[in-house]
């Protein structure tokens, strides 16, 4: 007799080497579980929201760089994945996502929990398929983990409760092979006429993304080749900025100042495995070349001079037996100047004297880089938790860091941590949380418990949406929604079973960061640190500082004079 399709699935899964499935089980999804129980390979990870499912999905896919497996019961049960599912569509990396439907005979009659999931998830997806018949099977089931794991990306599988009860066709054999990818050089002609580009050009800049993975060796020695400031933007920050001799940081709203003077300078710039997509920081008269193995990448985001496809550890190796060693440094030496003064300058931001008696939150990320392990894994929180991490930790080739850089969701941190850690648990996993974003899903905190999960979540508690405030202010407004009112997150992590540690004084910081990881076990850290830290873009335009004018006499018309003076004593008074 033929396995049904749960069983089948389950099987199939296992011989590709699925570990684990993030999720929270239902009733449609009742038939897969049971297979799964039944076959006792694979094991579920129940989470408290199906958003984090799919985060700890993505985090996991991430840090293993093979595919990973979400599933949500019909309706509600696998819409809360999409958020999820969105930031690892764009983060690029390999999930497949089950989403179990309603029984097949009530789809369109408006049943209870009906959704169309096949047009719900779409958007969010290199492939959404439903299976309402068994006879498409197992080929719909063996293209959705293809193509995700092909084209890098969420793909999801709609199929009803019922169906997965039912037989597979006759002769289904249980095949699989893991997909490989090719190296993809561009045209030798095109390779030639960028050679001749880079060789005629003196003042260059490279502009690196997360396309730049596996290619640092490669980006280095050509940079050097060139005199090239190697400039990073926040998904290269982990392939790029370590060993690098050329790189004056990283650019763009958070960036350094030093990253946007290298761009602006050039007269060509060498866009590799990016699609930094802020138009600003583009310079405005150089020539642009941009080398991406994703077609649809080329010219996205700014208009290029020439657009190579192609992977960009291979088209380097093409490129660098071309180029000409170049004598002058003029160029180079000045980006390196301006990056160690701004360097310097971030330096004394990260202090831990506090005039406010509240902890600068550079102090904090400063100390956790300080006493995280060298290989440690990183999450950051969107806002200003990724400022902090982007300008104060350090990579090494060894650290990873993991963030929602492209989709900018709230609440990842604690999500991709419990995923980052359930897949090297030998790893310290260090999640840094805004307030806002970990009381989204502070909820999961008992999946660190029900799991054995041993990450390190530090809370930056600042009773405030941060960034959201700070671009109210630079727009001009006034901010009265961005404020929170917060327990002692400390006291919930010992309430539910979880260390907790507290710091409100800047003296005690150090000490306890030390204990906080080195206790062997789940634990969080809630620092009390100060709300009106500026997180300054390097390029301040003029409508902005205008903004911010407007801010300050909109407060002192509203009577909020005291901020202004407190917004001057965390930032000016140190």
């Amino acid at each position: 007799m033929n396995d049904n399709i749960a069983t089948y699935f389950a099987k199939l899964l296992a011989k590709m080497g699925i570990k684990r499935i993030w999720g929270i089980t239902g009733d449609s999804l009742n038939g897969f579980s049971d297979s799964l129980e039944k076959l006792d390979e694979i094991k579920w990870i129940g989470t408290r929201h199906e958003e984090t499912a799919a985060f700890a999905a993505g985090a996991d896919a991430k840090v293993s760089g093979e595919i990973s497996v979400c599933a949500g019961s019909c309706g509600p049960g696998n819409m809360h994945l999409i958020n999820g599912l969105y930031d690892c569509q764009r983060k690029g990396v390999p999930v497949l996502a089950i989403a179990s439907h309603i029984p097949s005979s009530e789809i369109g009659s408006g049943y209870f929990q009906e959704t169309h999931p096949q047009d719900l998830f779409k958007e969010c997806s290199v492939f959404c398929e439903l299976v309402s018949n068994p006879e498409q099977m197992p080929y719909i089931l063996e293209t959705a983990i293809r193509q995700a794991i092909l084209k890098n990306g969420v793909s999801v599988i709609v199929i009803p409760g019922d169906i997965m009860l039912k037989p597979m066709p006759e002769g289904s054999k249980l095949l699989w092979n893991k997909p490989s990818f090719p190296n993809v050089i561009p045209n030798n002609e095109d390779i030639k006429e960028v050679a001749k580009l880079l060789n005629e050009n003196e003042k260059i800049t490279f502009l690196c993304g997360a396309g730049c993975k596996d290619s640092h060796d490669e980006v280095v020695e050509l940079a050097k080749l060139l005199n090239a400031p190697v400039v990073h933007a926040l998904g290269g920050k982990e392939y790029i900025e370590w060993e690098n001799p050329n790189s004056v940081g990283m650019t763009g709203l958070i960036g350094y100042e030093s990253g946007y003077y290298a761009m602006e300078n050039s007269d060509l710039l060498l866009v590799l495995g990016s699609s930094f997509p802020y138009k600003a920081f583009y310079p405005k008269d150089a020539q642009i070349i941009q080398i991406d193995l994703k077609p649809e990448s080329l010219g996205r985001h700014m208009q290029v001079d020439r657009g190579l496809i192609g992977d960009i550890k291979s088209s380097i190796k093409a490129l660098l037996p071309k180029i000409k060693q170049k004598e002058n440094r003029k160029f180079l030496d000045s980006a390196l100047s301006h990056y160690k003064n701004t360097v310097e300058k971030f330096d004394k931001l990260a202090s831990g004297n506090s005039k406010t008696g509240l902890i600068h939150p550079q102090y904090l990320t400063k100390v956790i880089d300080k006493y995280a392990s060298d290989d440690a894994i990183f999450t950051c929180d969107v806002g200003t938790p990724t400022v902090w991490a982007a300008r104060y930790l350090n990579m090494n080739g060894k650290r990873k860091l993991i963030g929602s850089f492209n989709h900018g969701s709230m609440a990842n941190a604690l999500p991709q941590a419990i995923g980052a850690k359930v897949n090297s648990p030998q790893k310290e996993v260090i999640a840094l949380c805004g307030d806002g974003g970990f009381s989204m899903l502070m909820g999961d905190l008992l999946t660190l418990i029900q799991h054995k999960v041993k990450a390190k979540i530090v809370i930056y508690d600042n009773n405030s949406l941060g960034f959201v405030a700070i671009e109210m202010k630079a727009g001009g407004f006034l901010y009265e929604n961005t404020e929170l009112t917060n327990p002692d997150f400390s006291s919930i992590a010992k309430a539910v079973g979880i260390k907790g540690f507290r710091v409100e004084e800047p003296e005690d910081l150090e000490d306890t960061v030390k204990e906080f990881l080195e206790y062997d076990g789940a634990a969080l850290l809630d620092v009390t640190t100060a709300k009106q830290e500026l997180t300054m873009p390097p390029k301040i335009t003029f409508d902005a500082a205008k903004g911010f004018g407007i801010y300050m006499l909109r407060a002192i018309i509203n009577g909020k004079g005291d901020e202004l003076v407190e917004v001057a004593k965390e930032n000016l008074i140190r």
